[in-house]
């Protein structure tokens, strides 16, 4: 079992996941819920959050990017359903996944190919949705490879073809687009109808479609960053914190970290933190990002650094070794947001999550 001794930690709220996820299936109902939790669940822990959303029913099943995620959560105990959402390569994965009854992504007549080979070599059936192009830009098959996907695998008796997905490139900023896009994906679903198709869940809608455009959800919506508190009207689940482990006094003058990126203007009194961009707090942060100690908003001083970061603790009656200090939440009155520090660094929320980094600990709170 590891030991942790640094008082680093990301705190995680079950109570605030629960609740996202249960607005979620209310909003997106009769449609089902694939919880995405990818990328660790975003920074949050992919495992734990699978498990509480399994155990509770919050979600029909989960969505990964890759196969070793869908992998991850098989070995974490999850039985519920998981498709894989990335483009797989090399193509030898569709071993592993098939072994793993992870549902694969289709976004090519070669990866149509492969998908039935290593279903026959296995002697077992896969299980697959097939990825529509719309206008993200990224992986999928317009619609005439799409039609010739799905007369490949359904004629092989090795595949069976479970949905049919695209994903939105701009529903939170671009209405006409998306609709555009669910357009293409109507014609598509049509077609394949056509053809024959029956039973596919159909799902086009992340986070943002799945609660602002209500002919988005079909028969499925895919959501991620809602579930975590970081859309508007939601929870947020993840807090970063650490404690002060050195507190010093410094003319003015004096400088503070590397390159000399701050200089005193006053006597000041300054801590340090034991938490660095190696563990996902930014370099952008430097000199900008306000971190709360004893209630109160403390300027980081000086460039963050890869393990320590120096904040400002002057205003700070009783700030000493062991205080608490919230990077990332809320202490006392004052919060800090992933938006607000997603500002600073000229990103998005998304990034500001993900990038906390496994020497990081997960704590799970009730």
């Amino acid at each position: 079992m590891a030991i942790n001794l640094r008082p680093t930690i990301a705190e995680v709220r079950l109570s605030a996941v629960r609740k996202n996820l249960q607005k979620l299936k209310k909003t997106a109902a009769p449609a089902r819920v694939l919880f995405v939790v990818k990328a660790n669940a975003y920074g949050h822990g992919a495992a734990a959050l699978a498990r509480l959303a399994e155990r509770e029913g919050l979600a029909w099943g989960f969505g990964v990017s890759s196969v070793e995620e869908g992998l991850a959560l098989r070995a974490g105990g999850i039985i519920s359903p998981v498709l894989v959402l990335g483009s797989l390569y090399p193509f030898e994965s569709f071993v592993e996944a098939i072994n793993a009854d992870l549902m694969v992504t289709i976004a090519s007549l070669d990866a149509a190919r492969q998908v039935i080979e290593a279903a026959r070599r296995l002697g077992k059936k896969a299980v697959c949705h097939i990825k529509l192009e719309t206008g993200m830009g990224r992986i999928g098959a317009r619609k005439p490879s799409v039609l010739k996907i799905y007369d490949e695998l359904s004629a092989s008796g090795a595949v069976a073809v479970a949905g049919m997905y695209t994903h939105f490139s701009s529903a939170d900023t671009d209405p006409r687009y998306t609709a555009q896009q669910l357009g293409f994906f109507s014609e598509t679903a049509a077609a394949l109808r056509e053809r024959g198709a029956k039973n596919l869940t159909l799902h086009a809608a992340n986070s943002a479609a799945a609660v602002t455009v209500p002919e988005s959800r079909l028969d499925m919506v895919r959501c991620g960053i809602a579930a975590y508190g970081l859309a508007d009207g939601f929870e947020p689940a993840l807090a970063l914190k650490t404690r002060v482990v050195f507190i010093k006094n410094v003319r003015e003058g004096a400088f503070i970290s590397y390159n000399k990126s701050f200089c005193a203007d006053r006597p000041l009194k300054i801590a340090t933190l034991p938490v660095g961009y190696a563990d996902g707090y930014l370099r952008r942060f430097s000199n900008r990002a306000d971190v709360l100690i004893g209630g109160l908003r403390c300027r980081v001083l000086g460039n963050v650094t890869m393990d320590m970061t120096m904040v400002d603790v002057t205003a700070v009656k009783d700030a000493a070794v062991g205080s608490e200090a919230v990077l990332l939440g809320r202490q006392g009155r004052e919060e800090v947001t992933a938006q607000e520090l997603a500002a600073l660094a000229d990103t998005i929320t998304y990034e500001v999550v993900t990038l906390i980094s496994g020497r990081v600990p997960r704590v799970y709170l009730e």
